[in-house]
């Protein structure tokens, strides 16, 4: 069972370290490796559980799709405009169509995704 637990560590923090750099690179999907961390940490360790839930920039928007299914639309407008400048600034560096009509068809559809979810509005502190 010890080496269950420490795999499924590994494979948490793998996967958390995969959404962060999915910040930036937006092939790499953030919100699904985040939430696949947290699932991670809650069968192996309730510590890093609680401080990826507790945690000062993922731990609200991971609590909110965990309980409501919910991003805030700060986080939309983040994603999605992130995303879309990436995919123009690869269209534009790329130099098939084909590639560039797979970049567009794929940012259409991760957006028509992301859009499909609830939004709500954080609460004024």
């Amino acid at each position: 069972m010890r080496i269950i637990k420490y795999l499924l560590i590994t494979a948490g923090i793998i996967s958390m370290s995969l959404g962060i750099i999915g910040i930036f690179l937006p092939l790499l999907p953030t919100t699904p490796l985040l939430l696949l961390a947290a699932a991670l940490f809650a069968r192996s360790s309730r510590r890093l559980h609680q401080w990826l839930l507790n945690h000062k920039v993922f731990g609200t928007y991971i609590r909110s799709f965990m309980e409501d299914r919910v991003i805030p639309v700060r986080v939309k407008i983040y994603a999605i405009s992130l995303m879309w400048t990436s995919i123009i600034l690869s269209a534009i560096i790329v130099d098939k169509l084909l590639v560039r009509c797979i970049l567009a068809v794929t940012a259409i559809c991760v957006t028509i995704h992301i859009l499909s979810y609830k939004s709500h509005k954080p609460p004024k502190q």
